[in-house]
């Protein structure tokens, strides 16, 4: 590799300790923005081919599945972006010799991950569906839709582990590159195998497998190429310690995403027990609460990136700067998106819906959400600033607030507002979590300000042999 191919390769990263707040975070998160977006697109887009060319019935089989795939795949998500933290204090302390050793074993971690989800999700895909109350008109297709994607599990996996530690070293790109190629594909093989091969839900997950596999061999072979985390056969092997030091991190932050999930399927449970109309208007609006949520989820990303790297620098000043440049972005994508949501609800409702019904339930959801669409939006940013100082433990706790304030909302109140209570417990899981974080970010931060220690770095946070002895440099 010549030294100008290597210059256009290390351009890709970002050192979040150095330069200005606004123009570090904006940068990394633009090209995060689209990422997401793409991604929320192709789904969005799977959607609607599957709703347009097999039926509302089909929409409704593909949409039931979305809180337990968010269950599985919010898991392997949140571990991932827990061990991204690890690596991201690494980069940003300059300790290269321990961030090969935490890809490392980043990477046996994955493996075993990667087997223990897909095995457990396809054994007991039949025994979730029943306790979704999943109605049988919809039954087989959520079944053959759930067991392509959960047999192809490893391929999301791998994309999830390999992007957060190309994100915690501040490259934003490479992940967009890969959501790119692998979304002209995933919609092309969509509408071949729906439209032209008329292969049914089977086509759709099929072709979200293959695009998997496509955007994690890219991000992989990016990772290959960058010398920081090149990794020899010396960082694998890894004792106790290290393996510890990353489920520290990735499994409370996993469980809030799985915690949290479990709350969306006791809602689906009781959306599905009133019939496909219902499960149909509820997947619609998952949809679009997904997607408009992508902005504010997308700048939580860029602030776990940039409060990682500034951490392990002791950088702790820097943090509140990003705090506020991140809770920034989330109030602009409001403006837009909740405005959206609150004033055109049932244009939305019908691009992704057909039958009157659906659409009228639909439209009475999403201004409801709009309206304190804020709250959610901020939750993401100061959240993520939370477990970007390695403090995931508050976070998993509110996820465990917004599962019971969900389960405890739907449940009383279904039999008396009908669907609306699925938008009022979507509401206080929001407003629960909200300001459990907002508690757990002043009790990490504030003592470290106080302490005035913004440049002393924080050599404790890093196990004794991995403390810099060579005098490596960054590149």
């Amino acid at each position: 590799m010549d030294n100008k191919e290597i210059k256009i390769i290390r351009s890709r990263e970002i050192d979040f300790t150095k330069g200005s707040p606004v123009k570090l975070i904006l940068s990394f998160y633009w090209p995060l923005l689209l990422t997401s977006m793409l991604q929320q697109f192709y789904n969005f887009a799977d959607t609607w081919i599957v709703g347009k060319g097999l039926g509302d019935n089909a929409f409704a089989a593909v949409g039931n599945m979305g809180s337990l795939f968010f269950l599985i795949v919010g898991f392997s998500f949140g571990i991932a972006n827990g061990f991204g933290v690890s690596v991201a204090q690494s980069y940003g302390a300059k300790d290269y010799d321990a961030l090969k050793h935490r890809v490392a074993g980043i990477i046996q971690l994955g493996v075993v991950l990667a087997l223990i989800l897909s095995l457990t999700a396809v054994s007991f895909l039949p025994t979730a569906l029943r306790i979704l109350k999943t109605d049988e008109l919809i039954f087989a297709d959520s079944l053959k839709y759930g067991y392509i994607v959960f047999g192809g599990l490893s391929a999301g996996i791998c994309y999830n582990i390999s992007g957060a530690i190309l994100r915690a070293i501040g490259d934003s790109r490479t992940p967009l590159k890969a959501i790119i190629i692998s979304s002209i594909f995933n919609l092309s093989l969509d509408s071949l195998l729906i439209f032209v091969f008329k292969m049914g839900v089977e086509g759709a997950a099929i072709a979200t497998v293959c695009s998997q596999i496509i955007s994690a061999f890219i991000c992989i072979r990016r990772l290959g190429r960058i010398e920081v985390v090149k990794i020899g056969k010396e960082h694998y092997a890894n004792g106790k310690k290290i393996f510890l030091e990353l489920l520290k991190n990735g499994v409370p932050m996993a469980f809030m995403n799985s915690i949290t999930a479990v709350g969306c399927m006791v809602v689906q449970s009781f959306v599905n027990s009133f019939g496909v109309v219902y499960t149909a208007a509820y997947a619609a609006c998952s949809k679009y609460l997904n997607l408009f949520m992508n902005p504010a989820s997308t700048a939580g990303n860029a602030m776990s990136a940039y409060t990682g790297q500034n951490y392990g620098a002791g950088e702790y000043k820097r943090i509140k700067d990003g705090l506020f440049v991140c809770l920034g972005i989330s109030t602009a994508a409001y403006l837009i998106l909740g405005t959206l949501m609150t004033f055109a609800p049932r244009a939305l409702a019908d691009i992704l819906l057909s039958g009157d019904e659906q659409i009228a339930l639909a439209a009475d959801f999403l201004p409801r959400c709009g309206v304190v669409l804020i709250i959610v939006d901020c939750l993401f940013v100061i959240r993520s600033g939370v477990q970007g100082m390695g403090k995931p433990m508050l976070p998993m706790i509110s996820g465990i607030i917004e599962m019971v304030l969900r389960v405890f909302v739907i449940s009383k109140y279904i039999g008396i507002l009908g669907f609306a209570a699925t938008a009022y417990a979507e509401i206080s899981a929001w407003i629960g979590a909200f300001m459990i974080n907002v508690f757990a970010f002043a009790i990490v931060l504030l003592p470290l300000l106080a302490n005035k220690g913004d440049n002393i770095k924080q050599n404790s946070m890093r196990s004794p042999e991995f403390r810099p002895r060579h005098g490596l440099s960054s590149h």
